[in-house]
């Protein structure tokens, strides 16, 4: 049986030149995307920290003889010299506060923005737009004086409340309630409706794949924030887990399995968070296209 007649049997076609050079540049690019994180998981489950480096040159560094959790609990304990479980609930609470804050303030400022009476309007727009091309960098030292001024420096207020309003995310919001039928607004008012009602019994349903994507974006810049939190945290009690991964490279010593194992358990609850809200982020960018 002939090549042809196998791949007509089975369904299949011969693939074109280019589609063969397509399919063989995805496949390398899929293998030096994945490989790091392959050979992360891998190097957090082997008990020792030298053999870490000894393996990373070959191909061992894709597997481990001996697996071990290990690495996972003793960074996990509230009580050891590093309380790497405090920096981990510290994460998840400062992202999950800043993005619940941040979506009603977010969209509170972009509703009124849109629906409001109000004057000056373009103007309000084009600050926006200018405040979202300057680099945060810029900002952190006058924002750092402010913070140290207000009593706020080394807890958790200095790491989310600077963090809630964002001019990208007030226009995102702006530029989906913009597209809401006017009449539908009316409609609401000659019911008596007040204006927070309408923002929170119409606007909020309808731009639920806008919260999304915003709850997306937030959470990943909260979780991923490392320059902001290492300057206005100085104790274990309010600081951050991105922070904390930078304990384990001493000046001398660096202990390879904790800190694999740690960027394990920093990525994860990403990926989670991402999954979760998958469906609505991709909603929110195919109306996106379509508008």
């Amino acid at each position: 049986m002939s090549a042809s007649t196998l791949l007509q049997k089975f369904g299949w076609r011969r693939l074109s030149r280019l589609e063969i050079v397509q399919l063989v540049s995805l496949t390398i690019i899929a293998i030096v995307v994945v490989s790091p994180l392959i050979i992360l998981v891998v190097a957090s489950l082997k008990p020792d920290r030298f053999a870490i480096l000894a393996d990373m040159g070959s191909m061992r560094a894709f597997w481990v003889d001996d697996p071990t959790l290990n690495n996972y609990r003793e960074i996990l304990s509230f009580d050891g010299a590093l309380p790497f479980g405090r920096y981990l609930v510290n994460s998840v609470f400062i992202l999950l506060t800043t993005v619940t804050g941040g979506l009603l303030i977010n969209s509170m400022a972009a509703f009124v923005l849109a629906w409001g009476q109000m004057r000056g309007r373009a103007v309000i727009l084009s600050v926006l737009i200018a405040l979202y091309i300057i680099p945060q960098e810029s900002i952190v030292m006058p924002l750092l004086v402010l913070v140290n001024k207000l009593g706020m420096s080394d807890g958790f207020s200095a790491q989310i409340l600077p963090w809630m309003a964002s001019p990208i995310y007030i226009f995102l919001f702006y530029q989906f309630f913009k597209q809401v039928p006017k009449d539908i607004v009316e409609a609401a008012r000659m019911d008596g409706a007040s204006l927070f009602r309408i923002y929170w019994s119409i606007f909020v349903p309808l731009s639920l794949p806008v919260m999304a994507t915003v709850t997306i974006l937030l959470g990943i810049d909260m979780w991923n924030q490392y320059l902001w939190p290492m300057l206005v945290t100085q104790s274990d009690y309010a600081r951050p887990i991105s922070v904390a991964i930078a304990g384990f490279f001493g000046q001398d010593t660096v202990f390879w399995n904790t800190a694999m194992a740690a960027s394990v358990l920093m990525m994860v609850p990403v990926l989670v968070f991402y999954l979760f809200f998958q469906k609505w982020f991709m909603n929110s960018f195919a109306g996106a296209v379509k508008g």
